[in-house]
């Protein structure tokens, strides 16, 4: 099976986000519209901006072909896109917990985790059908040619409060969505770079010079953990698809079989495994 594909902005509207972000710059010094230099240029100048939706747009459009930047685009698009989705993923899961404890309105909170969710499958699918593209990438080492992703990796403090049951102000709901996004990246971050939970010493990894990089395994368990993270998505209690739930825990577990067994392997193989028993069940 096949997962859909997914494109955030029109190329046109990356290209005038370049150059408003480079208003400043001499047009002499900007690569050539179009070319992978220039959407390398774009997903770093928006990146630093904390536009994530755009920078994923400009890695789409380096990995549309096979050049000098993919090796470092691919792997950086894929932290980008499962960290957002596993922070929408969060704050429909507290949405939900909020229209449990609000039983005067609980229809405003789960129009809220519905919308969420719709954002996280997005993610989670262009983040399925990109890991695919891995195959491509044949050294031993992985790249995270990017600079660590701002925020804390403390719990998102309007989570407690959604959790109550309690309506957000509009600023509230502001302040919740980048604070969590924020989170999801600087975790899926630190996976990356086998540095869980840490992000100083992910900082100190991602500061090496001419690019860090990782070893291939360690980056590929941090993906199949995440693809085992959001297949739960597709929950009878949430999306409710499956198919879908299936495919991810496939992928998860086809990703595993490229590294060393560990405790770490053999928990979430156990994990995936369970899944993929019940779905046959069904």
């Amino acid at each position: 099976m096949s997962l859909s594909d997914y494109r955030f902005l029109p190329v046109s509207g990356l290209m005038f986000a370049l150059i408003t972000l480079s208003g400043c710059s001499s047009r002499s010094n900007l690569p050539q519209p179009g070319t992978p230099a220039f959407y390398w240029q774009a997903a770093r100048e928006t990146f630093a901006a904390g536009d994530y939706t755009k920078t994923i747009t400009a890695l789409d459009s380096i990995l549309d072909s096979d050049n000098e930047y993919t090796a470092r685009a691919l792997p950086w698009s894929l932290v980008l896109a499962s960290g957002m989705a596993s922070g929408y993923m969060a704050i429909a899961d507290n949405y939900t917990f909020g229209a449990r404890a609000n039983r005067s309105d609980p229809s405003s909170f789960r129009t809220q985790a519905s919308n969420n969710r719709a954002f996280a499958n997005r993610l989670a699918l262009h983040f399925a059908e990109n890991f695919a593209k891995m195959d491509q990438l044949k050294d031993a080492n992985v790249a995270l040619a990017f600079a660590l992703p701002p925020g804390s990796a403390a719990e998102v403090v309007e989570f407690a409060k959604l959790g109550t049951g309690r309506v957000l102000l509009p600023a509230e709901v502001d302040s919740m969505q980048k604070r969590a996004i924020q989170r999801a990246v600087l975790l899926a971050t630190c996976s990356a770079a086998g540095a869980p939970d840490d992000p100083a010493k992910t900082a100190q990894i991602l500061s090496a010079p001419n690019n860090a990089q990782v070893p291939r395994a360690t980056f590929m368990l941090a993906m199949a953990k995440a693809l085992y993270d959001e297949s739960q998505l597709y929950t009878h209690d949430k999306l409710d698809d499956p198919d879908k739930m299936t495919i991810f825990c496939q992928r998860a577990q086809d990703a595993l079989k490229t590294v060393p067994e560990s405790k770490d392997t053999k928990d979430l193989t156990a994990k995936i495994q369970k899944v993929l028993k019940k779905s046959k069940k069904v």
